[in-house]
């Protein structure tokens, strides 16, 4: 076992050092950026006023769930333990500077996260059972022709169907039952039976279910995660813009040891950024536009500017939250970091702790209890996403095997090692990012044209004009 570890510990490095992802997915995000000349930030208003303010939706148009709702799948398997514990891992290792490149993938990420999402929908199928099933792997066979699509969408699928039991299932098992330990003191096998039953109830309804779950769920836990953060911040108020100063400069000249911290580099501040960035958000992935193709829809642009929401909300929003309460309250001058939720913790408490001893005593209940719904959250949002790509694979019959497997494993990830969690999800993500993102450069050009037609219907702004005639 330890021989496997530092394999694949070398092959983490490799996926994710300066050669081979991190190029790749600024690269990617660069490049979709100017070919849709900066959408993620000019269109971002009129995408948070579809995504958030306006739900009606057409019974009659061709989808499973309403675009509010594949948004908030998609939040819910985005905003979880990433958030957390994997963002404030990356300021305890990476030192603050790490936050500016989770923000740069964020940014870049919402042009990705936007192409992703419309041509899930431009080529999404309808399955066996009726449902509508998209992602990578089917605009990666039906978008790009002859063997080099079909390799890379299989690629996708396989990676896939794995890689959700790492970011998806075992890191959120495994740090909710050590978060919920450390405050409760109930043993972590209790806590992953219990957190497995009732996940497991909602997955085996499939996504209807989820999407019903999902839509309720994702706007309490974020706006209260947001707000305890807020005031955390409130309180610590003259060490925020220090702060926000430290992000920059260590971002570009790197960290200097200061207490228990032993330093950070820039490199290392842009890898932990960049693996977390994408550990959080997903951009590149793929994954949003598993969860798009679910929408009731027919234009994938609308859609695909409900779900580059998606991103803005949960890097820009939720994890610099977590990182600018880790970074004002000095709780990042760790020797050594472990666990990051024990760190988001520890913050937490002494955040809040300024304000008065009753409430830092409340900090490590604010976070176990943040843990928990995020982690619920995203096991539903992965299993559905795990279940696509085995439908793509191998039909409609070993989706509920899968779903089976999918429950049991939440339960073995919650008494696992954390260290080999992680670390093989993080391989994991990385080999499902790359076909992705080789598609998503062959596949600009469409892109492209989708976008330009739809932005050129002088009622592009009036979401009740089906606008059928502009889709490519």
């Amino acid at each position: 076992m330890d021989q496997l570890l530092e394999m694949a510990d070398i092959v983490s490095g490799i996926i994710w050092g300066p050669f081979v992802l991190i190029p790749l997915l600024l690269g990617v995000g660069v490049y979709l950026t100017i070919r849709l000349r900066l959408l993620q930030l000019l269109r971002l208003p009129h995408a948070l006023w579809l995504a958030l303010v306006r739900r009606k939706e057409d019974p009659s148009v061709e989808g499973d769930i309403s675009h509010y709702q594949a948004l908030s799948t998609a939040l819910a398997a985005t905003v979880g333990v990433g958030n957390i514990a994997g963002a404030a891992l990356a300021i305890g290792i990476g030192g603050p500077g790490a936050l500016f490149w989770m923000w740069v993938v964020g940014l870049f990420g919402m042009a990705t996260k936007y192409s992703e999402a419309l041509l899930g929908v431009k080529y999404r199928r309808t399955d066996a059972k009726g449902e509508q099933s998209g992602g990578p792997m089917y605009y990666l066979k039906y978008g790009i022709k002859g063997g080099l699509g079909t390799f890379l969408g299989v690629s996708f699928a396989v990676f896939g169907a794995i890689a959700a039991f790492g970011i998806g299932n075992g890191t959120q098992a495994n740090t909710v039952a050590q978060q919920m330990n450390s405050v409760t003191g109930v043993a972590p096998w209790i806590i992953g039976l219990v957190l497995m039953v009732l996940a497991g109830a909602v997955i085996l309804g499939g996504i209807k279910s989820i999407g019903r779950v999902t839509s309720a769920l994702v706007p309490i836990m974020i706006v209260g995660y947001v707000g305890i953060c807020l005031i955390v911040l409130a309180a610590n108020w003259a060490a925020l813009l220090p702060a926000f100063q430290l992000v920059i400069t260590s971002a570009f000249t790197g960290t200097s040891a200061t207490g228990g911290f032993v330093g950070a580099g820039v490199m290392v501040a842009i890898q932990m950024g960049f693996a977390r960035g994408i550990f959080s958000n997903e951009s590149g992935l793929g994954t949003g536009g598993i969860a798009a193709a679910a929408a009731k829809t027919t234009q994938p642009v609308r859609q695909a500017m409900v779900s580059m929401t998606q991103t803005f909300i949960d890097t820009i929003i939720v994890v610099s939250m977590t990182c600018l309460v880790i970074i004002v309250t000095g709780v990042w001058q760790v020797e050594n970091p472990e666990d990051g939720s024990l760190l988001t913790s520890q913050a937490m408490t002494e955040g809040l702790g300024a304000i008065s001893p009753a409430l830092g005593s409340a900090g490590a209940y604010v976070v176990a209890i943040s843990v928990t719904v995020f982690a619920f959250s995203t096991l539903l949002g992965w299993a559905y996403y795990g279940e696509r790509c085995v439908e793509f694979l191998a039909g409609r019959g070993f989706v509920l095997p899968y779903r089976l497997v999918f429950i049991v494993v939440i339960f073995v990830g919650s008494v696992a090692s954390l260290d080999s969690v992680w670390l093989f999800s993080d391989i994991a993500n990385g080999l499902m990012a790359l076909p992705n993102l080789i598609g998503l450069i062959l596949l600009a050009p469409v892109i492209s044209a989708e976008t330009r037609k739809f932005f050129a219907h002088p009622d592009w702004k009036n979401p009740d004009v089906m606008m059928d005639d502009v889709r490519g």
